[in-house]
């Protein structure tokens, strides 16, 4: 049963093993830990447990060409404080320590970041109560520096900025959290980790015989192949496939929930010559009665204003263009009951996300509650990101970090992280810790 927990190197071939990056001098087909996912959270995982255990052989296997392309590489940027979690749960404490986890490891390998803050912005005076709430919620989970502000002071710190009062976050910050994965990888590779790309996982079992001229017996009898046919054995796996979390976990005989169902963050942009009118992150009060926190006004780290996203059902689970399809995942999802659930307790919310996606004119008025000044003219549409979003089948958004194993000889020896939910890259450090242990614990590392 899944384990709920609330709260510039050299590329080489390895022989029969699809294109590698890993440290020069091993060239082997045997690891004692394989972790299948090279995202933000698999890096992370993968660079602590080989930092913990630097006598034992690790591997990441991804199966795109690069690291880091899909939720990694397709975020807002935002290094969030931890303002927005329940107390005590585990999303909070993760967040808070990662985003210092996050800030101490940038300063230490020269990644450059900004420290350009957040306000959460009321723009209507029945928003005030769910603002001050969140202020307390900041407050008891530890967020340094957090205060509400006047209508006065927002001007003085975002002088297009129209709001009612705000709260306050000096220290949430931005940065490119595609390089951060990079960087992640190196650290691994330096101390012998190896990372293979263009390696995707279709097949894990338990293997019945030991390979030909193996010196090693039985000693790696987990058996790991690729969409090519090609292979390599373990001892044991961990798993942080993101969008594909829920298929990988099948593999091995776990249940088919908490299923993966892909949701599409269509972003707008500011024109460059507009981008000052935004300095720092502008956020909603979120509002308990929609599952998403709404649109939002992002700097990027060159230079960019992100604006949204909305969030709209997406047809493809790494389909970050409007008509990108896969008849797989479609069907997938639209025959999940769980999706439908959701869809019709929130068919409102949806019509309009939807509306919003096709019509500028409809998104631009959004932002206008915040920034009066923005026009139509002033945007263009940008870049896109597919949310990894896990659903029970009461259509319950799962909000917490699911691990589970497999079933037979082979679930001792997998584990599986089914959801590593937002804000994981912030987290993904404090993640890794808590990753690290879980594989310790079962496997005895």
């Amino acid at each position: 049963m899944p384990l709920l927990l609330r709260a510039g190197r050299a590329w080489a071939r390895l022989p029969g093993l699809g294109r590698a990056a890993g440290h020069p001098r091993r060239r082997s087909s045997t690891f004692d830990v394989v972790v299948v996912g090279g995202g933000i959270v698999g890096l992370a995982s993968a660079r602590e447990l080989v930092l913990r255990h630097p006598s034992l052989t690790f591997s990441v296997l991804e199966k795109e060409k690069e690291l880091a392309c899909h939720q990694s590489g397709h975020n807002s940027g935002v290094i969030h404080s931890g303002i927005y979690y329940t107390p005590g749960s585990l999303k909070a404490k993760l967040c808070v320590q990662g985003a210092a986890l996050c800030y101490e490891y940038c300063d230490r390998k020269g990644i450059p970041y900004k420290q350009c803050g957040k306000l959460i912005v009321a723009v209507e005076q029945e928003e005030i109560p769910r603002l001050r709430a969140l202020y307390e919620r900041g407050l008891l989970n530890n967020v340094r520096d957090l205060k509400l502000i006047s209508a006065k002071e927002i001007q003085a710190k975002e002088p297009f900025c129209r709001g009612v009062m705000a709260l306050d976050s000096p220290h949430t910050g931005i940065v490119n959290y595609r390089q951060v994965a990079l960087s992640y990888a190196e650290d691994f590779q330096e101390v012998g980790g190896a990372v293979l790309t263009d390696f995707e996982v279709t097949d894990m079992e338990m293997a019945k015989e030991s390979p030909s001229e193996s010196e090693d017996g039985m000693k790696y009898p987990v058996i790991v192949r690729n969409s090519k046919g090609e292979e390599i054995r373990c001892q044991h796996i961990v798993t942080c496939a993101g969008l594909y979390s829920d298929r990988l976990s099948e593999i091995s005989g776990c249940s088919h929930e908490p299923r993966i169902v892909p949701f599409r963050g269509d972003y707008l942009v500011l024109k460059p010559e507009k981008c000052y009118m935004v300095k720092g992150n502008i956020y909603p009060v979120p509002d308990p009665r929609f599952p998403f926190l709404g649109v939002h006004f992002t700097p990027r780290m060159d230079g960019n204003v992100w604006l949204g996203p909305n969030a709209v059902l997406a047809f493809k689970r790494e389909g970050y263009k409007l008509y990108d399809f896969s008849a797989r995942d479609f069907i997938d999802a639209v025959v999940y009951s769980g999706l439908w659930k959701l869809v019709f307790r929130n068919i409102s919310y949806g019509m309009s996300e939807m509306y919003r996606a096709c019509f500028l004119s409809a998104q631009v008025k959004q932002l206008q509650k915040f920034i009066p000044e923005v026009t139509i003219s002033d945007i263009l549409r940008g870049p896109a990101g597919v949310r990894a979003q896990a659903l029970d089948r009461d259509g319950n958004l799962v909000d917490d970090f699911v691990f589970d194993g497999g079933t037979g000889d082979i679930g001792s020896r997998v584990l599986h992280v089914r959801n590593a939910p937002s804000p994981a890259a912030t987290s993904s450090l404090a993640i890794a810790k808590m990753i690290a242990d879980e594989a310790e614990r079962r496997f005895g590392l």
